[in-house]
């Protein structure tokens, strides 16, 4: 059954099953929450999706069948709760700031996510996470906790680090993927990151795309940028075949001619 996505915030993930995906509800914590699995094979690596401000929406979904395309297992985590997509800026930012001020829920939700995707047969031994905006603030987190993944992968998210935070207990490479002309990020941030990262030795890539702005790859938004969406996606999916490895096959489209 085909499902309408133009409805997708007012109807449940668990209505209904996209391309062999399909919702699935775990709890953190005594709290529901609502993912989304995909895969192609059994054995698959596992990409662990982390999605923006507005909870787990079309746009992780189309991304997810995307990399399950290109061979890899997917889970996109919910960082809010079953049923919970904010439609307005005020709820949005009432969320995020919720996780930004406890961190420590922030990394429970993150992990809890971990054990779902395991719970579905993810190959959480070959895994690497990645996120877009506030996704990729909350993948950096995860990678301060520790968390054993092969890589960390940040599309055009924060990347100042909290207070009493650093990366000294930081397991697998980083991959960050950034606008120059973002005006929410500054490069002063970007610079400041791999600062940190140098001074801690943690193995990393950090790559600015000219004239692209804060999430320049959301699909439809006045913010995309086509140039900055395909070379990002075509270096992630380089980095996901050097770190947790993908049979060789034709370089993926950034999607921006579908």
């Amino acid at each position: 059954m085909k499902c309408v996505f133009a409805l997708f915030l007012s109807v449940s993930l668990a209505s209904c099953a996209v391309a062999a995906g399909s919702a699935v509800l775990y709890e953190v914590e005594g709290s529901a929450f609502e993912g989304y699995s995909i895969s192609p094979a059994p054995e698959a690596p596992l990409v662990l999706l982390v999605h923006d401000w507005d909870g787990l929406t079309e746009y992780e979904i189309r991304r997810s069948k995307m990399l399950s395309d290109l061979g890899y297992a997917v889970f996109a985590v919910d960082l809010f709760g079953a049923g919970v997509r904010p439609e307005t800026m005020e709820e949005r930012r009432r969320l995020i700031g919720e996780l930004y001020a406890d961190r420590e829920l922030m990394r429970a939700r993150l992990y809890g996510g971990l054990e779902a995707a395991r719970s579905q047969g993810g190959d959480t031994a070959r895994t690497i996470a990645m996120g877009y905006c506030f996704g990729g603030t909350a993948v950096l987190e995860l990678a301060r906790s520790g968390a054993d993944l092969s890589g960390f992968v940040a599309f055009h998210g924060g990347l100042s680090t909290p207070e009493g935070q650093d990366y000294s207990a930081v397991n697998g490479e980083l991959l960050i993927l950034h606008g120059t002309a973002d005006e929410s990020v500054s490069m002063e941030d970007f610079g400041e990151l791999a600062g940190a990262l140098e001074g801690a030795d943690v193995p990393h890539e950090m790559i600015t795309y000219g004239g692209a702005p804060h999430a320049f790859s959301v699909f439809g938004s006045s913010r995309y940028r086509e140039d900055a969406d395909r070379k990002s996606w075509e270096r992630f999916a380089r980095f996901l075949e050097e770190i947790i490895g993908v049979p060789e096959r034709d370089m993926p489209s950034s999607g921006a001619s579908e």
